[in-house]
C-alpha cells in the first residue's frame, strides 16, 4: 500500500481527461482541480485502486466521478458503477454531480437509491437501466437480496466517507456488499480519517491501493458577515429581490450561479425588475469583461452575475455583498467566492441560498471557515414596503430642500383648484404616479414563518438514515456495541423503546405493520426523510401486524402533513391518520402495552 502527498494541476486538461468532458468542466464553472483532483485523478484513470484521505468539501466527489464516467459505456444499460455513500442527502449530492458531469454523454443515467423512498419507484427506474448506482448500504443490501440489482457489468465500486459510515453501524453491510461484487473491478475508498475497521476492509477488499492524503484546507473570513437562507417556500428569484432591497449597507454585488447560461438569464431578469445588471461568463473577451468591472467599479452597475471562472481576480472595492445564488460544489470555491467582499479594510456581506438537500454542504463550509453561518429571516412584504416607502420620502426630502419649486407649486394648486380637491390629494396621485415603474407596495403572500424545532432544517448531516442501522447491544460484553449480520439482530420491537422527545406529542396510525415486512427502521427513515423531521422528535412507535401507531410533534406544518399523507413505506401507502384510541384488536393483532411487552387483547 504506497502513500503520497497530493500533488498539483494547473488545469484539468493536464490530468488526462476527455476533450467532452473538459469541455462541460468550462460550461459548469470549473477552474482547476483541487489537490484531491489532481491527486486522485490520474491514478484512478490508470486503472489503480486508491485510499484517498480527505475531508469533505476538499472536491473529492469530482476527484471519483470524473474518472469513473471515462469508463461508462452509456451503449451497455446496465450498472456499471456502484457509490456508496453514509447518507440519503449525499446519494443526492453526488448523483446530481454526476448528472450534470454527464452533459456531453446523451443517454447517460444515474440512480440515487436510498431508505425512505418508495421500492416501486426503484424497482421502476432500476428496471429502465442505470450506468451509475448511488446508494446508502442498507437499501443497496436489500435489492441485492431480492435480486433487482445485478452488479455483473460493474467496473468501479466507490465507498464514499467510509469512516462516516462506520460511525453510522453501516461497515458490516459495507462488506457485505463487497463481498458480491465481480472479482475485477476497480476500488476507491474515500475517508476523513483511517479507524484501524476501515484499514482492515482496505486491506482485505483493495489491490495494492495507492494512498493519498490531502491536509484539509482552512481559512478565515472572520471580517466578513456570513448568512444563509433555506430555500422554501418561495421563488429563488424573488427571494433574492427582497433580500437585496432590505439589506443594509447595500453598494454593489456579485451573485454567483453554476453556469454560464445561468448568469445571462439572471441578469435579464433583474434588468426587467430596475436592477442594473449584467452578466460575466466566459464566454465574453477580454475586453468585454474588462469593461463590466469597469462599470462596476464606476457605479454604472451594481450587480453583476458570475461563473467562478469568470470572477477569478475582480477587486473592486465598492462590492458590499457576495451572493452565493447556486451553493458552491466544495468550499475552496465558497471561500474564493466570499473573498471578493470586504475588500480594503470595508465590511463584507456573504449570502448563501441553501436547499434542504444542500444542508451537508452548509455544514462543511462552517466547519472549512471555522465560522457558524447564520440563518436569514426572508424580508417580509411589510419589511420591503416600509424601506420603498423610507426610500420615497428620503428622495422626496432631498427634492423639497432644492429651489426650483415655485413653478411646480403653481401646478399643483392649479390642479387642485381645477379638480376642486385638496393640495395632498393631487401630492398622492402624483406620488402613484412616480411609482409606476416600481411600486411601494408588493403584491402576493408571504411565504409560511420556518417550521419549529422538530421540522428544523438544520439537522445533523447524517440525518435521513441515523436510525437505518445502529450497532445493537452486545449481551456477551454487558456494554460495548458489536456490528454483527443484520440475521442475528433482534426485532427492533424488543429493545429498549426510543426516548420520549420532549413537548406536546400527537399519536398517529398508519396502515402498514409487520405482516408487510415493515420494520421500525423503514417508519423512522420514511417519516424523516419524506416530512423533514429530525429522528430524535419522532417518539414512541408501535409495531402491529396490519397496522401501527406513532407518536409525532404537535403543530405539524401542513407542508409536512400532506407530504407523509403521500409516503410508502416498503411501497404500501401508510395512510397517516390521528389515532382515534385503541381499535378492537380482533383477528389476533397485538396491542403494545407500554412495557415493552405485547399481548393479545382478550376477547
Amino acid at each position: 500500500m504506497s502513500s503520497t502527498e497530493a500533488s498539483t494541476a494547473a488545469t484539468f486538461a493536464d490530468l488526462g481527461l476527455s476533450d467532452s468532458l473538459l469541455k462541460t468542466l468550462t460550461e459548469i464553472g470549473y477552474e482547476s482541480p483541487s489537490p484531491i483532483q489532481a491527486a486522485c485523478i490520474p491514478v484512478l484513470l490508470d486503472g489503480r485502486d486508491i485510499i484517498g484521505m480527505a475531508q469533505t468539501g476538499t472536491g473529492k466527489t469530482a476527484a471519483f466521478a470524473l474518472p469513473l464516467m471515462e469508463q461508462i459505456d452509456v451503449k451497455v444499460a446496465k450498472p456499471q458503477a456502484l457509490i456508496l455513500t453514509p447518507t440519503r442527502e449525499l446519494a443526492i449530492q453526488v448523483a446530481e454531480a454526476l448528472q450534470s458531469y454527464a452533459h456531453g454523454m446523451p443517454g447517460f443515467h444515474v440512480l440515487p437509491i436510498y431508505g425512505g423512498q418508495s421500492y416501486t419507484i426503484q424497482l421502476k427506474q432500476l428496471a429502465r437501466g442505470a450506468h451509475v448506482i448511488v446508494g446508502t448500504p442498507g437499501r443497496v443490501m436489500d435489492h441485492l437480496e431480492r435480486k433487482t440489482l445485478n452488479l455483473d457489468h460493474l467496473k468501479t465500486l466507490v465507498l464514499d466517507e467510509a469512516d462516516e459510515m462506520l460511525r453510522m453501524g453501516f461497515i458490516d453491510d459495507v462488506e457485505w456488499i463487497l463481498e458480491r461484487t465481480p472479482e475485477q473491478h476497480q476500488t476507491a475508498l474515500f475517508s476523513a480519517t483511517m479507524p484501524e475497521q476501515i484499514r482492515r476492509v482496505a486491506q482485505k477488499y483493495l489491490v495494492e491501493p495507492r494512498e493519498i492524503k490531502i491536509k484539509s484546507a482552512t481559512a478565515t473570513v472572520a471580517a466578513i458577515r456570513q448568512v444563509y437562507w433555506q430555500v422554501s417556500g418561495m421563488h429563488k428569484l424573488d427571494a433574492l429581490t427582497r433580500i437585496l432591497e432590505v439589506e443594509e449597507d447595500f453598494d454593489a454585488a456579485i451573485i454567483f450561479v453554476r453556469t454560464k447560461t445561468a448568469t445571462v438569464e439572471l441578469a435579464d431578469k433583474l434588468s426587467a425588475r430596475g436592477y442594473a445588471a449584467a452578466a460575466l461568463n466566459g464566454d465574453l473577451n477580454q475586453q468585454m469583461r474588462e469593461r463590466v468591472i469597469e462599470q462596476l467599479k464606476s457605479g454604472a452597475l451594481d450587480i453583476v452575475i458570475a461563473t467562478d471562472v469568470a470572477a477569478r481576480g475582480i477587486d473592486v472595492p465598492r462590492v458590499s455583498h457576495v451572493v452565493n445564488y447556486d451553493i458552491p460544489y466544495d468550499t475552496e470555491a465558497y471561500v474564493h467566492r466570499i473573498g471578493r467582499t470586504g475588500r480594503a479594510g470595508r465590511a463584507g456581506n456573504a449570502i448563501l441560498f441553501v436547499a434542504p438537500r444542500e444542508i451537508r454542504m452548509l455544514r462543511t463550509i462552517e466547519r472549512a471557515t471555522r465560522q457558524p453561518i447564520s440563518p436569514l429571516t426572508l424580508p417580509s412584504r411589510a419589511d420591503v414596503t416600509n424601506k420603498r416607502v423610507a426610500d420615497f420620502k428620503g428622495k422626496v426630502a432631498e427634492v423639497l430642500n432644492a429651489e426650483g419649486l415655485d413653478f411646480f407649486a403653481n401646478i399643483v394648486s392649479q390642479i387642485a383648484e381645477e379638480q376642486n380637491v385638496g393640495a395632498e390629494e393631487v401630492a398622492a396621485a402624483l406620488a402613484m404616479m412616480a411609482q409606476e415603474g416600481k411600486p411601494l407596495q408588493i403584491a402576493g403572500e408571504d411565504p409560511r414563518p420556518a417550521p419549529a424545532a422538530a421540522f428544523d432544517s438544520r439537522r445533523p448531516a447524517s440525518f435521513g438514515e441515523r436510525d437505518e442501522r445502529k450497532p445493537r447491544f452486545n449481551e456477551r460484553s454487558g456494554d460495548k456495541p458489536s456490528f454483527e449480520s443484520r440475521g442475528e439482530r433482534p426485532r427492533r420491537e424488543d429493545r429498549p423503546t426510543r426516548s420520549a422527545p420532549t413537548g406536546d406529542m400527537v399519536r398517529y396510525r398508519i396502515d402498514v405493520g409487520r405482516d408487510h415486512g415493515v420494520q421500525v427502521k423503514d417508519i423512522v427513515g420514511a417519516i424523516a426523510n419524506e416530512a423533514g423531521i429530525e429522528s430524535r422528535f419522532i417518539g414512541r412507535i408501535g409495531l402491529y401486524d396490519e397496522s401501527s401507531t406513532i407518536e409525532l410533534p404537535a403543530g405539524m406544518p401542513a407542508e409536512a402533513a400532506n407530504a407523509l399523507k403521500r409516503t410508502r413505506v416498503r411501497g404500501v401507502p401508510i395512510n397517516l391518520r390521528p389515532d382515534e384510541g385503541r381499535p378492537d384488536y380482533a383477528g389476533g393483532e397485538r396491542k403494545f402495552d407500554g412495557e415493552r411487552k405485547f399481548k393479545k387483547k382478550p376477547a
